[in-house]
């Protein structure tokens, strides 16, 4: 099994989880809140959870204890990635924090004032892309760049990063496989619509779904395509690949189970809207957020059972055997089998947390200051 402390920043597809403790067949509310904005992400290390909710990032202990926050000003789409005490999320820059108080390590300021990519972070090096097509390579302890690749669409694909090899989507339509020392391309893999699928890569394979309504299978080592299947609609859902199958969803509102080998179809589960999210597939069963979460068997497609939330599913995480569901209306859920459900939402979490907030011009420390109207670094407006 791979270790967790490097692939926790993807946690719904990047490592496998089948020994995983799987969730009851009646899950119940531990805790939830709500916070100001949408909740795009949720991971976990350690006792921590990581929340990208709104315009920052919130914490809380695995009861739901809050924590801390950092703040930027600009809307969070990436995905926390914390290794060895750092979390490494992308913003409007590049930011470290430090896991336990939530305190700046380093900002890297060269994207393009946007980052949808969630950071791969592997062996010391961040990798991630950003708003302006643009691939990086940073060094995980100082925020100084080692290498940048630029590609001609924007970067909402997160980085795979498997023996010695970054493999990307752009929204140009390519796949990109670049030497993950010196950003050298080894070989790019052509599709006919915007990659935003982030490829998953098991076993010499690479697994990327395309705009182009296509799950595709490639050859690690050539981008040679192995096999291609086809659905009725584009594919930003990311690959899950457990026990040689292929877990992925199609905005024609289905989630398909594909042999790995073969791209043949083993089942297909048939939900009411387009499928965009990753699956999360934990011991015998695949958990697929929509509008509401659906916990589907792996080997047949039946529903189990489904947790009915008021809005739009962002993520969906399970972490020994609890599992973090994030969601449009700015809510997160943890749902386990300790039948303490709670009633209702809980009071927003504003004003509840420390709030560390960040320059968004130059990424400067505000913490320490009095509420200020410009930065006393560079003089930008906040």
């Amino acid at each position: 099994m791979l270790d967790r402390t490097v692939q926790m920043y993807n946690p719904t597809h990047r490592f496998d989880t089948s020994a995983e403790t799987a969730l009851p067949d009646d899950p119940t509310v531990a805790w939830s809140h709500e916070f100001q904005g949408p909740v795009r992400e949720v991971a976990v290390w350690n006792e921590s959870v990581y929340i990208a909710a709104g315009d920052g990032i919130v914490t809380t202990d695995k009861h739901g204890n809050l924590q801390w926050a950092f703040e930027s000003y600009w809307s969070v789409r990436s995905s926390p990635a914390v290794v060895d005490g750092t979390v490494y999320v992308g913003i409007e820059d590049v930011y470290a924090l430090d896991a336990a108080t939530g305190l700046k390590q380093w900002a890297f300021q060269e994207t393009d004032k946007w980052v949808p990519s969630s950071p791969a972070v592997v062996a010391g090096t961040v990798f991630i892309g950003d708003g302006n097509g643009t691939i990086y390579a940073v060094d995980g302890n100082t925020g100084t760049q080692q290498w940048a690749v630029q590609t001609d669409g924007t970067v909402r694909s997160s980085p795979a990063v498997v023996d010695g090899s970054v493999y990307v989507g752009s929204n140009d339509g390519t796949v990109y496989a670049l030497d993950a020392a010196t950003g050298r391309e080894e070989w790019t893999f052509r599709t006919d619509g915007s990659v935003y699928s982030s490829p998953s890569v098991v076993g010499g394979t690479v697994y990327v779904g395309s705009n182009d309504e296509t799950v595709y299978a490639l050859d690690a080592a050539t981008g040679r395509e192995q096999w291609a299947f086809k659905t009725d609609d584009w594919v930003t859902s990311s690959p899950a690949v457990v026990d040689g199958i292929v877990y992925v969803g199609s905005n024609d509102g289905t989630v398909y189970a594909l042999d790995a080998a073969t791209g043949r179809e083993q089942w297909a589960f048939h939900a009411d809207r387009q499928v965009s999210l990753s699956p999360a597939v934990v011991s015998d069963t695949v958990y697929v957020g929509i509008d509401d979460v659906h916990a589907v068997d792996a080997a047949t497609g039946r529903e189990q059972w489904a947790f009915e939330t008021d809005s739009m599913v962002h993520s969906v995480t399970v972490v020994d055997g609890t599992i973090y569901i994030g969601s449009e209306d700015g809510m997160v859920y943890a749902l386990d089998g300790s039948g303490t459900e709670l009633s209702g939402k809980t009071e927003q979490a504003e004003n509840k947390t420390q709030i560390y907030q960040a320059c968004a011009r130059c990424g400067a420390d505000l913490s320490d200051h009095d509420p200020l109207n410009f930065c006393p670094e560079c003089g930008a407006k906040q």
